[in-house]
């Protein structure tokens, strides 16, 4: 299985429109609209889909049907006044609501930025297998982090607006793992849902020459040990160039995870930052998934610096 080459969307102008859909989880209303004002902030001209309120009648833990969550993301996609799709949250439902989806409708439509992590990570890899389109992991809408945490706000808003002024992802916290250097495609996101993907019919064959970005939340050390395992056993870690660790809210001490992530992966023999500022943590800087990049894995260095900027 050969991947199309990611296209990258165009950057975002002062006045776009940019539709808010809700794929995965329900939303909160009050922090819905918090979200939406911070864009408002932005001088963007966001507008929230249909559905992105719903609540599923059975299942508490969906934004409504499966089909209607799937609408709203084709619809908004699919309509050439808006110039971004973001995701309002995460928690649980995209895998069963990404293959409702039209993909020949979805390659049709003109690209644009797409937004999201945790449970969007199946998106993610979905446009970038069944559409060859680079997209953004990054906050959420309605997620406390994006509502609350000035660095989080100012990763995505430079992404979306300025991209050339962010082509260096990593913060204090970031230090080697595994020392190196390494150049490749970044992909990647919630590790839990990464395993999830393989088997599927449309999976990603392997990570092969790509810089893997991964992180997690309450994923006690044994799941994120069977995770990474299967991940190694199933050949799908063959051949990755490099990784990138993001946050591991709730997975246990760190000590403890560090130690596992150092024992499942460091015998890649490929270079491994970690705490490099992204995912399910107190800050969720927005890193491009989809363009080539180099990760730096050293005493002095540990960064991600993309050889492109994010949005064309």
């Amino acid at each position: 299985m050969t991947l199309p080459t990611p296209v990258r969307p165009p950057r975002l102008r002062p006045g776009a429109k940019v539709a808010v859909v809700a794929p995965s989880g329900p939303v909160p209303a009050d922090r819905l609209e918090a979200g939406l004002d911070l864009l408002r902030g932005w001088g963007l001209d966001p507008v929230a889909a249909l559905h992105v309120l719903d609540r599923h009648r059975e299942f508490d833990y969906l934004a409504g049907t499966d089909e209607a969550r799937a609408r709203d993301l084709q619809d908004a996609w699919c309509d050439p006044t808006v110039a971004a799709v973001l995701c309002a949250r995460g928690g649980y439902g995209v895998q069963r609501m990404v293959d409702l989806l039209d993909w020949d409708a979805m390659r049709a439509a003109a690209p644009k930025p797409f937004v999201g992590y945790s449970d969007i990570t199946a998106l993610h890899e979905a446009f970038a297998v069944r559409a060859g389109v680079a997209t953004l992991h990054g906050p959420m809408v309605a997620a406390l982090t994006f509502l609350k945490d000035p660095a989080t706000q100012e990763s995505l808003r430079a992404t979306l607006l300025e991209p050339d002024t962010v082509r260096t992802v990593g913060q204090a916290t970031a230090r080697a793992l595994v020392p190196g250097r390494a150049h490749g495609i970044t992909l990647g996101g919630c590790v839990s849902l990464l395993a999830a993907d393989l088997g599927t019919p449309h999976a990603r064959p392997s990570a092969a020459g790509g810089l893997l970005l991964i992180e997690d939340i309450e994923e006690e050390p044994y799941r994120l040990d069977r995770i990474l395992t299967q991940l190694l056993r199933s050949g799908w870690l063959d051949g990755v160039a490099g990784i990138a660790l993001g946050s591991w809210e709730g997975c246990g001490p760190y000590e403890t995870v560090r130690a596992l992530l150092l024992d499942r992966l460091g015998g890649l023999g490929v270079p491994i930052v970690e705490e490099l500022g992204f995912g399910h943590g107190p800050t969720n800087l927005t890193v491009p998934l989809g363009v080539p990049a180099v990760l730096e894995a050293s005493a002095d260095t540990a960064t991600l610096t993309v050889d492109v900027p994010a949005l064309s």
